[in-house]
């Protein structure tokens, strides 16, 4: 009986051994067995198209030829506050703007600065103000009939939160008066930042028009949130 036993033993081992050497020469078969049980696949790439086969029952009959097959690219998901910039589609529309200069009564404290600690600028490049919830910082555009003219939204104002106004930048109050109040067609060129936007107006949360402007970016971002989930995009393919 113990005769046996070991020459049972011995067979086994000697099958072990032998599969170790034929199959896997450099590496003992139970140590290779281990490692690929707790070994991990390799991560999806970004931009990579992956093609995935369905799985068929026991039951059916396995016909290479009838087998669906999808695929699928992989993109990294983006970080919230971009994904909310780039929910702008439109980048020709008609708003309504008005026009504000630096020796206003409601703007002699900060002088020819703007929102961001630059100065107003009127040339080529001129200064807009606006609600940063709806036109983020560096927001850049033009007028219909002004095609030279590029302007950028550096700079906001508390009548203007919760508006689609734009408050353009005037060097004096006879051009600002002259102005007015016109709705115009403007082309967005880029639109701007709302991290940006969050990270210069983060200290200054006393102000009511400026949580407002917060408050309506994290709302943009909680809409950019459930667009962006599972950072993936398929596209089926029979």
């Amino acid at each position: 009986m113990c005769n046996s036993k070991l020459m049972t033993s011995g067979i086994i081992a000697v099958l072990l051994a032998t599969l170790s050497s034929c199959a896997l020469p450099k590496q003992p078969l139970l140590t290779y067995l281990l490692e690929k049980r707790h070994r991990k696949a390799a991560p999806l790439e970004t931009g990579v198209k992956y093609e995935v086969r369905k799985a068929l029952a026991t039951s059916v009959p396995f016909r290479p030829s009838e087998i669906k097959r999808y695929t699928f690219v992989f993109n990294e998901a983006k970080p919230p506050l971009m994904v909310a910039s780039n929910l702008h589609r439109n980048s020709q529309m008609r708003v309504r703007t008005t026009a504000y200069t630096h020796n206003e009564s409601d703007h002699l404290v900060y002088g020819v600065k703007n929102a961001i600690g630059t100065n107003l600028k009127f040339g080529k490049v001129r200064s807009a103000a606006a609600d940063w919830s709806r036109f983020p910082v560096g927001t850049k555009f033009r007028i219909a009939g002004q095609p030279e003219v590029i302007y950028v939204v550096d700079d906001y104002g508390s009548a203007l939160v919760g508006t689609g106004t734009i408050d353009l930048y005037k060097p004096s109050r006879s051009l600002m008066n002259n102005w007015g109040v016109r709705h115009v067609d403007i082309e967005v060129i880029e639109w701007g930042s709302y991290e940006k936007s969050m990270d210069l107006m983060r200290d200054r949360t006393k102000w009511k028009h400026v949580r407002a402007m917060m408050e309506g970016i994290e709302a943009r971002l909680r809409t950019a949130g459930k667009q962006q989930e599972g950072g993936r995009s398929f596209t089926a393919a029979l």
